[in-house]
């Protein structure tokens, strides 16, 4: 049985050059067993809960609705993972990346 939608886009983003994670790394940054991984990479019957689906969201930087989606595009949900992410951050943070923004806009 060929993997699900979902197990495809997990293993995708999971190998995606700007993580590059293995199913190890990214059970450890999600709280879930390496095991319980797989199965969602290469079976069509699992059915992860909500919480799970957020949480492996978050670890992967992308939305839920990436990983649910029949069309989704990787770029749009990474950008709304990572404002979601800026959200999170203490009022500091979050303006040492707006100066950081800053630096790569172009003059004019």
């Amino acid at each position: 049985m060929p993997p699900s939608r979902l197990g495809q886009k997990i293993r995708t983003r999971r190998k995606h050059p700007d993580l590059d994670l293995t199913l190890d790394e990214l059970a450890k940054a999600a709280g879930m067993s390496k095991s319980y991984l797989w199965e969602l990479e290469n079976r069509d019957t699992v059915r992860p809960s909500a919480e799970k689906l957020l949480t492996l969201a978050s670890a992967l930087g992308v939305t839920v609705e990436y990983l649910l989606e029949e069309e989704a595009t990787q770029a749009e949900h990474v950008d709304k993972g990572f404002f979601r992410d800026y959200l999170q951050l203490e009022a500091a943070d979050k303006e040492q990346l707006r100066r950081i923004l800053r630096t790569f806009k172009k003059p004019g």
